[in-house]
């Protein structure tokens, strides 16, 4: 007897057997973010009770957390199979708190300050990014409302406080 929902998949050519590499390869992302999550409470612990960890401690348990939640997000983007734009979005937010982790580890170097101005630069133009993408903010219903740029009849307009549709059912 054939499992429900495997024809489609078994005629393109998928067996049977990718199904558990592609279960385990959904839960990477969560297994490294279980691991991101255990190394900040080890970070919290060291800021509770410094005494109980070695000296420079504090340099490695502030930079992985920040290294493993970018594997794990560029884990989970690439599981996910996003498009290309998200990808690109998805690596620059990793690259930056790659950069930040940088300048967490290796705090003395003379490339310490690059390093976190290159993780700023990073975030920021990750939010810009959001900001100015076609389905961010820019096209917000609410920011909308305010903007008179934006072309909204009445009929399309989410009601709010300040506007309601005055088209009869």
């Amino acid at each position: 007897m054939r499992t429900p929902g495997w024809g489609i998949a078994l005629a393109f050519g998928v067996h049977r057997s990718a199904r558990p590499m592609r279960h385990t390869l959904r839960t990477l992302p969560i297994a490294l973010g279980g691991i991101t999550l255990a190394s900040v409470v080890l970070l919290i612990a060291w800021d509770i009770r410094p005494s109980l960890f070695p000296p420079r401690a504090h340099d490695i348990l502030g930079a992985l957390p920040l290294a493993l939640i970018a594997v794990a997000y560029l884990a989970y983007q690439a599981v996910h199979k996003r498009r290309r734009n998200d990808l690109l979005k998805a690596l620059l937010l990793s690259l930056a708190f790659l950069f930040w982790a940088a300048n967490q580890l290796w705090p003395d170097l003379p490339a310490a300050t690059l390093f976190n101005d290159v993780a700023i630069a990073l975030f920021v133009l990750d939010v810009f990014w959001v900001l100015v993408q076609p389905g961010g903010y820019a096209s917000d219903p609410i920011s909308m409302e305010s903007s008179p740029d934006h072309s909204t009849s009445e009929e399309t307009r989410l009601p709010t406080s300040r506007s309601v549709s005055l088209k009869k059912p």
